[in-house]
Formats: C-alpha cells, sequence, structure tokens
C-alpha cells in the first residue's frame, strides 16, 4: 500500500501550479472548492465553466472577479467546440468536474435534463479532454476529476454495512442513474484509453451557497420565514452529512494524490435521521435568531407525502482515503450546522432573490398544500 501524506498549504511551493477547468464551478460545491482551491493555491490558473442554470449563481464567485488568475466563462458541458477552445487557450492540465444536475425531486418531474446534462455534458467532456490530452503526449500528471454522489449505490437497510468502493451500483430515481452512467464513462475511459481519471463519490454535503429546495437550507430559511418544514414519510431516512469545506479538502486530496483510475468514497461520518436532523436545525435557529415568527420552531414540523423512490439509508465507509491518501473529515454536524444556520441568518441578501416565482411553483408542486 503506497503511503501518501495529506497535501497541505505549507508545501506549496514544492509543486508546480496548476490550470485547473472547474465545471459548474457556480453552483453550491463547486463554488466552495473554488473558494477553497484559490486560499490554498492563489498563484494557479482557475477556469469556471458554469451554464448559470437555476443552481448556478455568479454571486457565489463575486469576491474573485477582479483576480487576475480567475476566469469565468458562461457555456454548457454538452458544447464541445467551447470545450476544445477552453483546453487549449488555457493549456489546462486539471478538470474539477462537478457539473450536474443533482435533486431527485427535479429528476423525478423533469428527468430527460438529467440525461442530459449529467451523461452526455460528461462524456463530452471526457472526450474533450481525451483528445487534447493525446495532444499534449499523454502527460501523467494530467488529472480529469469525476465529482459523484453516494446514491449511485442506491439504498442500505439498517444493519448494512456503509457503502464501500466496491459496492454494487443500484440507483433508484431518475438522478442517481444519471450519475451512475457518468461514472462508468469516466471509469471507462481509463480502463480503454488510459486517461488518468479518478472518481470520488461523496455523501450528503451541506455549508454555505446551498440552494434553497435542498433539506438543509430550506429549513432554515422556512423558519426565518415562519412557513411549515416538510419532512417526508416518517421522516426515518438517514443520511450521512459531509460539510462541504471538508468535502473540499478531500478533493484537493485526491487530485493531488489520488491514483488514476481509482474510486474514492467520502463522507462525514455523521448519519442522522432526517426528522433528527431537522429538530437539531430547529434547536440552533431558536437559539441564534432572535426574531423568529414562530418560537420553538419545531411547531412548523409537517410531515408530507413521501416522495417515489425515496432511498431509506446511505452511509459512506471512507476507509480507503483515510488509510491511503491521509483525509478525515473535520468538523461534526453539530459544529458544521451551526456554521451553516449562522451564514444563512446573515446572507439573507443571498438567498432572498431565489426565492423567485419560479421556485414557488416548484415548491408548490413538490409540496402541494
Amino acid at each position: 500500500m503506497t503511503l501518501a501524506v495529506q497535501y497541505s498549504y505549507d508545501n506549496i511551493g514544492i509543486r508546480s501550479p496548476h490550470r485547473i477547468m472547474i465545471t459548474g464551478g457556480a453552483g453550491f460545491i463547486g463554488s466552495n472548492f473554488v473558494h477553497h482551491w484559490f486560499s490554498a493555491y492563489p498563484n494557479d490558473r482557475v477556469v469556471v465553466l458554469d451554464a448559470l442554470t437555476y443552481a448556478g449563481n455568479r454571486k457565489n464567485l463575486a469576491s474573485l472577479e477582479n483576480n487576475p488568475n480567475f476566469r469565468f466563462v458562461e457555456g454548457n458541458i454538452c458544447d464541445r467546440a467551447l470545450i476544445d477552445r477552453l483546453l487549449q487557450e488555457e493549456q489546462i492540465n486539471t478538470i474539477a468536474h462537478f457539473a450536474a444536475e443533482s435533486h431527485v425531486d427535479r429528476s423525478i418531474l423533469g428527468p430527460d435534463a438529467f440525461v442530459q446534462t449529467n451523461v452526455v455534458g460528461t462524456f463530452t467532456l471526457l472526450e474533450a479532454f481525451r483528445q487534447y490530452w493525446l495532444a499534449q503526449g499523454q502527460p501523467d500528471h494530467y488529472r480529469f476529476l469525476h465529482v459523484s454522489t453516494d446514491e449511485v449505490y442506491g439504498s442500505l437497510g439498517p444493519h448494512d454495512h456503509a457503502f464501500t468502493e466496491k459496492t454494487p451500483y443500484a440507483p433508484n430515481s431518475p438522478y442517481s442513474a444519471s450519475k451512475a452512467g457518468s461514472d462508468h464513462l469516466a471509469r471507462a475511459y481509463y480502463h480503454t484509453y488510459g486517461m488518468p481519471t479518478v472518481i470520488t463519490n461523496c455523501s450528503n454535503n451541506y455549508g454555505p451557497y446551498h440552494y434553497p429546495e435542498k433539506l438543509i437550507p430550506l429549513m432554515c430559511i422556512n423558519a426565518l420565514l415562519g412557513k411549515p418544514l416538510p419532512v417526508y414519510g416518517d421522516g426515518q431516512n438517514v443520511r450521512d452529512w459531509l460539510y462541504v469545506l471538508d468535502h473540499c479538502r478531500a478533493l484537493d486530496t485526491v487530485i493531488h494524490h489520488g491514483r488514476p483510475g481509482e474510486t474514492y468514497n467520502i463522507g462525514g461520518n455523521n448519519e442522522v435521521k432526517n426528522i433528527d436532523l431537522v429538530k437539531i436545525l430547529c434547536r440552533i435557529m431558536d437559539e441564534l435568531a432572535v426574531h423568529l415568527p414562530i418560537k420553538p420552531s419545531n411547531q412548523l414540523i409537517t410531515f408530507v407525502k413521501d416522495r417515489p423512490g425515496h432511498d431509506r439509508r446511505y452511509a459512506i465507509d471512507a476507509t480507503k482515503i483515510k488509510t491511503e491518501l491521509g483525509w478525515a473529515p473535520l468538523v461534526t454536524v453539530e459544529e458544521g450546522l451551526r456554521q451553516t444556520v449562522g451564514w444563512y441568518l446573515t446572507h439573507r441578501h443571498w438567498w432572498e432573490p431565489l426565492l423567485s416565482e419560479e421556485y414557488q411553483a416548484y415548491y408548490r408542486q413538490v409540496y402541494p398544500s
């Protein structure tokens, strides 16, 4: 087994600068990763490619707009000509691929966009990078990081062992099926062409810049507005929660030290039932928010009809990345939720404009009164 050391900012001087393209870099995890990367490697060239769909927000990157090492390009990962041009113009040696349609509820309502972006888009990126990599002489240090989800593995029973990298794929929603397809393509490009791809499958992320439709920001915002806190089914579904900045550290580690052709599971070691998570959020909201419309906010918890194909439990076994690469999560779920609630309390100017009529129409469709 190869011993690897967690990459630290202290040894920045011994690494060659990267020229990295981050797809979906205006989204939730992508924008947090962009900020992480610039904090760690301020001399790197960073090109963000994002289609700015409903979940992409240019404001997430506002503090970087005047940085000479930063370039933002509005565009679609299915646009092969654009990808080819950016790879050549910027002489990219690393792709961190976050761009994806990612919300299960939306995949149930409209699966076609998920297949187009997650499968066709990933194929377009892989094929463009393969041709570019070949033209450069197949350099060993080039990397294509494909960021995926634990949902490709399906659902666990209450006593099943957590997902490992060897767990068979068993996706249960159009979203997870489309991500499974993109994982298979990334794997095939290594085994068929030798292209240096690496895949990561992470558990549920949370933290700053999270679009309001997702569970944690939805609960924070609805509590602030005095609206019901909708919980699917009996609330007993279990998720492993990973603070987004812990995830960014893991991806950084994988880019620098992960072995091409390998998959690394990234989890937070924080399995929590949905109803318990909501109650924790309510407690923190009651403590930190001075002027809640309804207090205690747990009075707003409302059980709603379960969604189709709702996986019962996810859990990640992150032994491989810990043993081989030295990464482990640092943020507990209590600490991370407290930081996240604090961010939404102080960033009302960020989330209020997102509660558009389109969002309201989607909300009524998913949570009919």
